[in-house]
């Protein structure tokens, strides 16, 4: 089995969508992750600001990585957002995604998507847990 905190390198190595954001992690510990990107060119929507589907991707992402670091497979089965502050190109964004509450078959994770100290978007997720371990 793979070391719980190896495991969000691993889902990165093998997730082409996230490579293609060009996210970056920063931080990892059991239950938690941190990554960032760059808003770029291609990523801006016709009012010349950020799709708001990048910062859920963004949010996903960590929401995904620290779900995972527990060892087994977990899934996403709910998710929200709220957008509270525009992006705009070369903009640096950080979320970072915090576990709190683990039981046998779901995870609950609150995503904080930040531009610098500023918040700019909450994340919500609910994972279900699979007995699936990560090999």
């Amino acid at each position: 089995m793979i070391k719980g905190t190896d495991i969000p390198n691993k889902m990165l190595s093998l997730d082409p969508y996230s490579q293609w954001l060009g996210i970056e992690i920063l931080d990892i510990k059991i239950g938690r992750c941190k990554v960032g990107l760059v808003i770029r060119k291609e990523m801006l929507n016709s009012m010349d600001k950020a799709h708001g589907g990048i910062t859920y991707s963004l949010a996903d992402t960590a929401f995904g990585f620290s779900a995972n670091t527990h060892g087994k497979y977990a899934v996403s089965i709910e998710t929200s957002i709220n957008h509270i502050e525009a992006l705009y190109e070369g903009d640096y964004i950080i979320a970072e995604s915090v576990i709190e509450k683990v039981n046998k078959k779901l995870g609950f994770n609150i995503v904080e998507v930040k531009r610098g100290e500023e918040i700019v978007a909450l994340f919500k997720g609910v994972v279900y847990r699979t007995n699936k371990d990560w090999e």
